[in-house]
């Protein structure tokens, strides 16, 4: 029997995983370091950074689950759009570690331990500062930040064009309650 929708973990991963990064998008303090780390800005950045490393711990689990259950078939489309769709797939993956780890990394080498869950835990750096570094791959953070956003927009786009225009099920696939 072929499988047509993916697995409810999988589907729950997925869209866990999307409003997380968005939410820790929305709730990113960004700009200078001064900003990011003022008083005025801890609840906003805390959360962010607990939104980062759900995301960063989700996508270790997506990346063990995605081993062991199954997918459904692709469905028949040309060789460039399968190519595309796995390059998007494989970068979205890729920026799901980098972006919370180039953060974490970033706050250390800029001497700041990383505070989550309302302070409830914090993680001090595990190594010396080097500020200057830390602040070229904080920012390189931002810029993964609004890639990842448009890299999600562009993977929402092409399933919204599947569904309306193709009119195959890639879009259903993935709807929670399609099985």
């Amino acid at each position: 029997m072929n499988q047509t929708s993916y697995s409810t973990p999988t589907k729950i991963l997925h869209w866990l995983t999307a409003i997380l990064v968005l939410v820790a998008f929305i709730y990113g303090p960004g700009g200078p370091e001064e900003r990011i780390y003022s008083a005025a800005r801890d609840f906003d950045r805390q959360l962010h950074e607990t939104l980062g490393m759900s995301v960063l711990v989700l996508s270790v689990i997506r990346i063990l689950w995605r081993a062991f259950d199954r997918r459904p078939q692709p469905e028949p489309a040309p060789a460039w759009m399968l190519r595309a769709a796995a390059a998007a797939q494989g970068l979205l993956y890729a920026l799901l570690f980098i972006v919370p780890l180039s953060a974490i990394t970033g706050a250390w080498l800029e001497g700041h331990p990383l505070t989550l869950l309302r302070g409830a835990v914090v993680i001090p750096p595990p190594f010396g500062p080097s500020h200057d570094l830390g602040e070229q791959i904080a920012e390189l953070h931002g810029w993964l930040g609004d890639v990842i956003l448009w890299l999600a927009g562009a993977h929402a786009a092409a399933a919204l064009f599947h569904h309306y225009f193709l009119k195959d099920g890639v879009l259903r696939s993935m709807l929670p309650g399609r099985r």
